[in-house]
């Protein structure tokens, strides 16, 4: 056995290769996911603003009679209003949690709605927060 050498460990050249390797694959992968958290985000706003909220407000208004006005706002659906029109038959809470925007804004709510003169109008700001911009997720947006 005289004359053979055991190796451990990589060379410099080994590890630079490896290196490289993970370098040209984040390259390729990073860029893919960069814009898909952000559509995450639009697609868990519209879910929100086209179903989950709006279910409640329903609930609320089968209970009461009517939505919450402007004033009461999304609130009410966690805790009964003390503002009139006081509800009758408030059986909430009809959402367990506060409802802010996957950027960590309020939702905005407004009864009787200008977009939607029978129903009431339910919107994020967006990504800026800011009304307008192009990034705003509506109900009254296709």
């Amino acid at each position: 056995m005289e004359g053979k050498h055991l190796r451990a460990g990589f060379t410099l050249i080994e590890l630079m290769l490896v290196v490289m390797i993970i370098g040209t694959l984040a390259a390729l992968v990073i860029p893919n996911l960069a814009g898909r958290a952000e559509k995450a985000r639009i697609t868990a706003a519209k879910s929100d603003i086209e179903s989950n909220i709006p279910t409640a407000l329903d609930l609320y208004e089968l209970d009461n009679g009517a939505y919450p006005t402007t004033q009461q706002g999304l609130a009410a659906l966690r805790e009964k209003p003390t503002t009139p029109p006081l509800p009758k038959n408030w059986n909430g809470p009809y959402l367990k949690k506060k409802y802010l925007d996957p950027w960590g804004n309020v939702y905005q709510y407004v009864f009787p709605g200008v977009h939607n003169k029978d129903g009431f109008d339910l919107y994020s700001f967006g990504k800026d927060g800011v009304e307008g911009g192009g990034d705003d997720v509506a109900n009254w947006e296709n």
